[in-house]
This record gives structure tokens, C-alpha cells and sequence, in this order.
């Protein structure tokens, strides 16, 4: 998960250049440590915890970027 100082600093470079039709502003933090989290772990998009919201929403935006 990212501290609120590390989102501090990476929200205004991601906001910066992402299409904003994308990902919905409010879900944009928890989209990115999904993300993240994936990456770390080296899981399926499936096996995300629940508390990252659905899975799909993350892998959407992961494959379009």
C-alpha cells in the first residue's frame, strides 16, 4: 500500500498525463496500489484482494496504459 506521503507525490504526476475518462478520480489511488500489488506479488489479476475493488477495473486500466 502506498503511504499518504508517496501518494502525495505520485497523484499529481498520474493525474498529470492520464486520460481522465479512464478511471474514475475516486478510485485512481486504490486502482494504482492494485496494481502495484500485482506487480509485487506476480498474482493473476483474479487473485486481488478484495480490498482493491474489483479486479477487472484495475486490469482494465493496467493493459490500456
Amino acid at each position: 500500500m502506498l503511504s499518504d506521503e508517496q501518494w502525495a507525490e505520485l497523484e499529481p504526476l498520474i493525474e498529470a498525463c492520464r486520460p481522465h475518462a479512464k478511471v474514475w478520480s475516486r478510485h485512481l489511488r486504490r486502482t494504482v496500489e492494485a496494481i502495484l500489488w500485482r506487480h509485487q506479488n506476480g498474482a493473476k489479476w483474479r487473485a486481488l484482494p478484495a480490498e482493491f475493488g474489483p479486479w477487472w477495473m484495475a486490469a482494465q486500466t493496467f493493459i490500456r496504459h
